[in-house]
């Protein structure tokens, strides 16, 4: 599907909710959450607007502008230097900001297709480095992830991947207990449903280990979000959380992300969840919109090579959510033109305050006015 126009412009956004009948969505939403705890932070991750190239310091700046409580900075190459003295300048930056930092980096399996062992060394060093880069941020998560669904075709599927991961983790157990730190595991580009990434963290310990729950990622891996938040909610540390429209094909299912509020997903309803079964994780964004999943060709027989352990009646809810859903076409509002990095940016700026106004109005969430 070719890029076109996004949802709603952000100072139109509650007139537009109006003129298109959807006003009536708040109003539910207040008195669902009426009578539940207030107080999720509000936040995204830095890879929502990647065609910036910003580093640290200005993405405090800009968080700061939006007001929000947390900012997830998931990549290393996010800092000018990792020396002590600079990550302590960017976590006081963070400080005077009141903004909350979360440090990351990509993958820590070293079997993985995804781990770059020319750029990271071992891994095991490279986990370690991860977590004295948040100690330092004054960081408690440090989020990470196994690979990707490649790593699902492999011999022995994802279950050879887990195992590696685990040793990883427990071999820099005692670093990251020293450091207050919580690494925290991401369901990632299709590599892990929930369940499997529940038993990673049970096997290399759950003191020291959660998850960064992704409910788009989910749909990835044959999962509703709210089977995801089911599941890693109670081991959720940080989060990494966008829309998905989804709809039904002649060989199974097709997805593609949106902005917030424009899928599949009854959002309402997972953020009166989510304050129940996680209320101190931040509600994280990561907007990566009119982008993948792709299909999901689950009535070819062969598909299934790579799910050899789903379960019946989880993947019966990723189906009622397909037929829940219709083919997408993108609303008027976004920015559109001849492809170049300012429209990429342009693009993504507006998913991204277009997604947090969504949060705000509807689902309520965020510390600040």
């Amino acid at each position: 599907m070719n890029e076109q126009d996004g949802l709603w412009s952000r100072r139109g956004f509650l007139a537009s909710l109006t003129a298109a009948g959807a006003a009536n969505l708040i109003a539910p939403a207040r008195g669902i959450c009426a009578d539940e705890p207030k107080g999720v932070k509000l936040g995204f991750d830095n890879f929502s607007m990647r065609a910036f190239e910003w580093k640290a310091p200005r993405l405090i700046e800009y968080a700061s502008s939006l007001k929000v409580d947390t900012l997830l900075l998931s990549d290393l190459d996010v800092y000018e230097s990792l020396d002590e003295d600079y990550l302590k300048e960017i976590h006081a930056q963070a400080d005077r900001a009141g903004i909350e930092l979360h440090a990351g980096t990509s993958s820590i399996c070293p079997t993985s297709k995804s781990y770059n062992e020319k750029k990271c060394g071992k891994a095991e060093d490279h986990a370690r480095l991860l977590v004295r880069t948040a100690k330092r941020l004054g960081s408690s998560v440090a989020r990470c992830y196994l690979g990707s669904r490649r790593d699902r075709d492999d011999d022995g599927g994802i279950y050879r991947h887990i195992e590696e991961m685990v040793k990883v983790l427990k071999a820099v157990k005692s670093e990251a207990e020293d450091a207050n730190v919580r690494i925290a595991v991401e369901n990632h580009a299709g590599d892990m449903q929930a369940w499997e990434l529940v038993n990673l963290i049970e096997e290399a310990g759950k003191s020291f280990v959660g998850a960064t729950m992704d409910p788009g990622n989910a749909t990835w891996t044959l999962e509703d979000p709210m089977v995801n938040l089911e599941i890693l909610g109670p081991y959720a540390v940080t989060t990494g959380i966008r829309d998905t429209a989804m709809w039904e094909t002649d060989t199974g299912a097709a997805a593609m992300w949106a902005n917030m509020g424009q899928g599949v997903v009854d959002w309402p309803a997972y953020a009166k969840r989510f304050r129940e079964l996680c209320p101190d994780t931040p509600f994280v964004l990561e907007i990566l919109s009119y982008r993948w999943p792709g299909e999901a060709p689950y009535l070819k027989p062969e598909f299934w090579s790579r799910f050899p352990k789903a379960r019946a009646h989880e993947f019966a809810r990723y189906v009622a959510l397909a037929k829940r859903g219709k083919p997408f076409e993108i609303p008027p509002g976004r920015p559109t033109g001849d492809a170049s990095k300012e429209l990429e940016q342009a693009q993504q700026k507006f998913d991204l305050e277009e997604s947090l106004e969504y949060c705000r109005q509807v689902l309520e969430l965020g510390l600040k006015k």
